[in-house]
């Protein structure tokens, strides 16, 4: 009798590549001269490891489903190395030089095969190629792996993501259409950003574990200032600050009249700029030794303080600066408006752990509230 159940078919493709260029600073990986800079900077791409961390969520459940992906490192790898015994491997690649072009090929191939679900790794340049190659036709999930994730047809985490997928093949869940957003990476590699919609996809939907759209906030001008002075006005001279990303962020820099990056990470030291669009080895060359605070802000209708935009601050930074160090600032509206508690997703599920809990946030002149931090 079981023989007669009928197995979802589920779809997996795999940007190997995806956020490659996060904690080298390069603010994206869209394109092959960014990915061979990064690779030369000695970046390693964590998406074939997010791969895992979603497809074991769900593995139990393999002999429920047909796995349709594509060859080596496009998911046959991953799927394999998830326990997956008998994936279905469609296609062909030249392995080790995939590009956008066979991540549209594998989506309409897996189309054409009838999937369920398409499942995939990658960013807002992923699920672009994904929506240029189908459309709406098939319901998908982004397992998030990109530095800049503005659309909102990813799951929260790797994590949550295969949570998703295992109730989705356990029971029906509702589909939502969700924006596919992607920005300009020229113009943000120089501070600028210009999103835009380019259409909208169904997501099997269940509001905690799928993220929001990335919005821009609606903030008292008067209130960031306030934030800002008030940590200038108690910044210790012991201490090295790590800047993260945005506008708010960028509020201290402006009152300390240093030319800091609104989409880089910096440093100071003594209220002076030490240090502009730093990566990963940058900071870890400077802070070693020191004592040292990281200062971040909240993405507005996202919640995430680490995980978005800002990978150069690693997890092996944030061990060594410690979460006693961490100040998050934000507008009470915006966090407010998010309607749900901060977010994390690091990369490395012990440093999530690690960051999750409650935590103080600065929302003004030597104000705060208590807000719960989850990975």
């Amino acid at each position: 009798m079981n023989n007669l159940i009928k197995k979802k078919k589920i779809g997996l493709i795999v940007n190997p590549f995806a956020g490659i260029g996060g904690r080298v600073g390069l603010k994206g990986s869209d394109g092959i001269e960014t990915v061979k800079k990064a690779i030369e900077l000695g970046a390693v791409s964590l998406a074939p490891e997010r791969a895992v961390i979603a497809l074991k969520r769900f593995s139990i459940l393999q002999k429920e489903i047909e796995l349709y992906t594509y060859p080596y490192e496009m998911g046959e790898d991953e799927a394999k190395d998830s326990g997956f015994i008998n994936p279905i491997v469609i296609g062909t690649i030249l392995k080790g030089e995939t590009t956008p072009e066979d991540t549209k090929k594998a989506a309409l191939k897996m189309a054409k095969c009838g999937v369920e679900l398409l499942l995939f790794v990658g960013g807002d340049g992923t699920a672009r190629d994904i929506y240029n190659a189908i459309d709406s036709k098939v319901p998908v999930l982004g397992i998030p792996a990109g530095v800049k994730i503005h659309s909102s047809v990813f799951a929260i985490t790797p994590q949550h993501a295969g949570d998703l997928v295992e109730k989705f093949i356990k029971k029906d869940l509702p589909l939502c259409a969700k924006e596919v957003m992607d920005i300009d990476e020229n113009l943000f590699r120089k501070g600028k950003i210009s999103a835009q919609l380019y259409g909208y996809m169904n997501v099997p939907f269940e509001r905690k574990l799928i993220q929001g759209a990335k919005s821009r906030s609606s903030f008292s001008t008067n209130k960031v200032r306030e934030i800002a002075q008030f940590i200038v006005n108690n910044m210790g001279e012991e201490y090295y600050y790590i800047l993260s990303t945005g506008t708010t962020v960028k509020a201290i820099g402006d009152i300390l009249r240093i030319d800091k990056t609104l989409l880089g990470v910096d440093l100071i030291y003594k209220k002076k700029l030490i240090g502009k669009d730093l990566n990963e080895k940058d900071l870890l060359k400077f802070i070693v030794g020191k004592r040292v605070k990281i200062i971040v802000t909240v993405i507005g209708g996202q919640g995430y303080i680490f995980g978005r935009g800002n990978q150069q601050i690693s997890p092996q930074i944030i061990r060594m600066v410690g979460k006693k160090n961490l100040i998050v600032i934000a507008t009470q509206d915006k966090l407010i408006s998010l309607g749900r508690s901060l977010l994390v997703d690091t990369g490395e599920s012990e440093c999530d752990k690690y960051l999750s809990g409650y935590i103080k946030v600065i929302t003004g002149y030597n104000e705060e509230s208590i807000w719960k931090v989850e990975c």
